[in-house]
């Protein structure tokens, strides 16, 4: 199974960190306006969600896995709750690549597949370089159309 490029422990890192700094800003604000909150609450709400989410950003990276199988496309991710999903081809509507800011400045991607149904209509695969990205999209896309075709 392929892995994600390391680099996007940095983009889930830099997600955390953004959290912990809005929880902060908040957290300033109830100091601020002599609310009955004890700064050291604060503090620690705040280094525990900063320290907790790179931890969990490590763990999820160690556990994120996908492979592109003869008629599906199966991922194994989670990390208090792994799953397992196996994507069939006959059921993709469509494959896009995107790259967010965060994304973009540490010279990644992520492959976003959208599915026929309604719970869970699409699947994203991150840490991808845009080149690995858009070889698997267009993978993916010819897989679908071939899967497509074989079904009528």
């Amino acid at each position: 199974m392929e892995t994600l490029d390391s680099r996007v422990r940095l983009v889930w890192i830099a997600g955390t960190l953004v959290t912990a700094g809005v929880l902060a800003v908040i957290g300033y604000g109830l100091l601020r306006f002599d609310l009955p909150v004890p700064r050291a609450l604060v503090v620690a709400v705040v280094a525990l969600v900063a320290i907790a989410g790179v931890v969990l950003a490590l763990l999820r990276y160690r556990v994120w896995r996908f492979e592109v199988r003869e008629d599906s496309l199966y991922l194994v991710r989670g990390v208090l709750t792994r799953t397992d999903t196996s994507v069939p081809f006959v059921r993709v509507q469509h494959v896009d690549t995107r790259r967010g800011p965060v994304e973009r400045a540490v010279g990644l991607a992520s492959v976003v597949v959208y599915t026929a149904g309604t719970r869970g209509a699409d699947i994203s695969i991150p840490g991808l370089t845009p080149e690995r990205a858009r070889s698997l999209r267009e993978r993916l896309r010819d897989l679908a159309t071939e899967s497509e075709l074989d079904a009528v």
